[in-house]
Formats: structure tokens, C-alpha cells, sequence
């Protein structure tokens, strides 16, 4: 997910046609030439007349993004929100936990809301088989309540074991739909799934 456009740009000595996309913490270029920049490292960012500016290391760097450019001034200058934020989960959130939750920002978010053995407002499960996909769906279908949100928490990327496509079709012919997607890491993403309702 994130916030894409094609642009020209210039970044420091390089310029010409780019790709830019921005996605968490990091902004970064692809096309006549390849750089990143995380948004920390970020300074005196500005929008300019419909070029996007600020310098990161010792690079003055422009990107023209037209109408746009506030926008995206707005968005490296507005702190993202924390993935417990994403995932929909505040101290009052009970939260019901499947699999192991393998990861440090997953176990921190998920730690945030209170612990739940049955009842629960959003489930959060670590899966990387259809084994333990289709236990996090059979745990989710025990739950009384149609508005519990369903996170599907899995490895990403051309090699994982188990890709979105498959989550989403095993998940949909279980009666659930997907409504979101978060990043988790770089190593990791999720899907939100809810109870297909009727029309």
C-alpha cells in the first residue's frame, strides 16, 4: 500500500524520470536512477511550488509532483500511525491471539490491548501454512459477534509459503471478505477479513 506517482526528480547530482513510493518509514525512487530515503532522515521538508523538497544526508533532493506536492509534504510530515493503531487495537481492545506472534512490533501492538480466551473484538493470528489458516478461521467463526475483525498475519514476498492470493481465496470461501491491509514489518503484512454479510 502507501502513496505512489511518477515524477520527475532530482536527487542530489542525479536526476530524471522516477517511480516514487512511500510506504511507512521509508520514501523511495526507481526508474533513471535508485534511491531511498527514510522518513527520519528527512529534513526541511517543503512543499514549492508543485515540486516536493527536502534534503536528506548531504542530497538537495525535488521531486515534481504537481498538484500533489502538498500532499505529499503533508504526508512525510504527519507521523505515521503505530501498528497497534492500524490493527484497530487500544487498551480497552480484547484482543485473541493465534499462532506465535514471531515478530517484535507485532507482539508490542498486539500487547497493547487486553488479553482475550474467547470472547474478543479482534483476532490477530501469525500464520504461514493453510493449516494454521484455516485454524485461525475456525477460531474466528466460533466467535458470537459478526463485527469481529480477523487479521491475518503472514510472511510476504515472492518466496513466502503463503501468499495473498491464497489467504484471500481460502478466507472468502469461508464466507470472509477482506476490507483491509496493513503493514507489519518488512518481513511481514496482513489482511483484515470480516463476516461476509447479507445482502
Amino acid at each position: 500500500m502507501g502513496r505512489e506517482a511518477r515524477c520527475d526528480a532530482v536527487w542530489g547530482t542525479r536526476r530524471g524520470p522516477v517511480t516514487v513510493h512511500l510506504d511507512g518509514d521509508e520514501l523511495s525512487v526507481r526508474g533513471a536512477f535508485r534511491a531511498n530515503a527514510a522518513r527520519a532522515a528527512m529534513r526541511d521538508v517543503r512543499s514549492d511550488g508543485g515540486t516536493l523538497r527536502f534534503r536528506t544526508g548531504t542530497d538537495d533532493v525535488a521531486l515534481d509532483l504537481g498538484a500533489a506536492a502538498p500532499r505529499w509534504a503533508k504526508a512525510l510530515t504527519t507521523a505515521p500511525p503505530t501498528l497497534a493503531a492500524k490493527l484497530g487495537i487500544d487498551a480497552t481492545t480484547r484482543v485473541l491471539i493465534v499462532g506465535e506472534l514471531d515478530d517484535p512490533a507485532l507482539k508490542t501492538a498486539v500487547g497493547s490491548g487486553t488479553p482475550a480466551a474467547s470472547e474478543a473484538d479482534v483476532v490477530v493470528a501469525r500464520v504461514d501454512d493453510p493449516a494454521a489458516l484455516l485454524r485461525a478461521a475456525e477460531r474466528h467463526a466460533k466467535l458470537r459477534d459478526d463485527r469481529v475483525r480477523l487479521w491475518i498475519v503472514y510472511t510476504k514476498g515472492k518466496d513466502a509459503p503463503l501468499g495473498e492470493t491464497a489467504v484471500r481465496a481460502m478466507l472468502r470461501e469461508r464466507g470472509l471478505v477482506d476490507v483491509k491491509v496493513a503493514a507489519v514489518s518488512p518481513a511481514l503484512t496482513a489482511l483484515a477479513f470480516m463476516r461476509r454479510t447479507a445482502p
